[in-house]
């Protein structure tokens, strides 16, 4: 008790400084525990997340990724408890389910599964919602700059023609590529049948020469630069795209859509599955879900949020694809190894 003064007031200084540092931060301790998740990029905003973090207490520690089956090695690869919420899409939700590697979801918990429209729930790859609940979805379209394309393009097929040599931003994903080549030639994007996934492979190399960059991460600066006229890619990103260029159009391709649902899952070897059940259900709450679309402006099943977000959302086709075009397209399945290693083959040549 017989400090110096000084050595009082400079204590007393430090305390304080320190206490506005914490208090200009704006956030919470994470006196509740940490979180782990594991989603893709450029998909969940950070004032999101930071809005969690201080409204529950809990670190979140956020990592990203660029494809399902990236996220997927990772999360094999990585010792367990590294993640505990991930963000799998549709397919890969029932790959992962057929590996015991999700953890049944605590409806008790979260409650705001109620705001999802009834549409979007009990798929066919989770029945009953048991192991997840969707976040956003949407198509893969197409993307054309009108002012540099004189070419009408109206379908995936018309992706092929050398009139669209080095000119194409498409996504960097095996299954969407090769899917959508499949479908421009009137098969399924989950063909299995040796013979026509040999003509699929000969149609997908003809492609070579038309993509210019492969980008799932942000397609969209490709397009906004004008280093890419036309694009393979997500919907959404079509959407932000025009917000810079109006001359950038969307095309439902005729053929019907590649079509995903993205969902939030529960890892089973989760350290935090109660910290995970509280975002999951803060992220499915409607002011949430209204912010993460404005934001990232994908297809949102939160119905409640989709009200919410008003006219200029719901009349937009980008950000909000007519129910017709989502019925004329298609979804990935989860398929067998082997027809999966001739896809892999298949893409390796195309990327080489």
């Amino acid at each position: 008790m017989k400090r110096k003064r000084i050595v009082c007031v400079a204590l007393s200084l430090m305390l304080v400084l320190s206490l506005a540092g914490f208090t200009g931060c704006g956030k919470k301790s994470a006196s509740n525990g940490e979180l782990n998740i594991f989603t893709w990029t450029e998909y969940v905003p950070e004032s999101v997340i930071e809005d969690f973090e201080k409204e529950y207490g809990i670190k979140v520690n956020w990592t990203t990724f660029s494809s399902n089956e990236d996220m997927l090695a990772k999360v094999k690869t990585e010792s367990a408890g590294t993640y505990d919420i991930v963000q799998p899409s549709d397919y890969m939700v029932e790959q992962m389910i057929a590996q015991d590697m999700l953890m049944e979801l605590d409806k008790d918990v979260i409650t705001n599964i109620e705001n999802i429209d009834s549409a979007f729930l009990d798929p066919s790859y989770d029945p009953g919602n048991k192991y997840s609940v969707p976040y956003q979805g949407g198509v893969a379209a197409i993307a054309v700059n009108t002012d540099k394309v004189s070419k009408e393009i109206t379908s995936y097929d018309d992706l092929f023609s050398e009139d669209l040599k080095g000119s194409i931003v498409s996504l960097d994903d095996y299954r969407a590529v090769i899917g959508m080549t499949a479908r421009s030639m009137g098969y399924s994007m989950n063909e299995t049948d040796t013979d026509k996934l040999a003509k699929v492979e000969e149609k997908l190399l003809k492609l070579k020469d038309n993509v210019k960059v492969y980008d799932s991460d942000s397609p969209k600066n490709s397009l906004i630069s004008g280093d890419c006229t036309v694009g393979y890619c997500w919907a959404a990103e079509i959407a932000l795209a025009q917000e810079e260029n109006p001359a950038i159009k969307i095309v439902f391709p005729k053929e019907g859509p590649y079509v995903f649902m993205d969902n939030w899952a529960v890892l089973k070897t989760a350290k935090n599955s109660e910290n995970a059940m509280k975002f999951i259900n803060y992220m499915l709450d409607s002011e949430t879900s209204q912010k993460v679309s404005e934001e990232f402006p994908y297809l949102n099943p939160n119905a409640k949020a989709v009200e919410e977000l008003g006219d200029e959302y719901k009349s937009n086709e980008a950000k909000n694809p007519p129910a017709d075009v989502i019925a004329s397209g298609e979804y990935v399945s989860n398929l067998d190894t082997d027809t999966l290693a001739i896809y892999d083959a298949m893409w390796t040549k195309l990327k080489k």
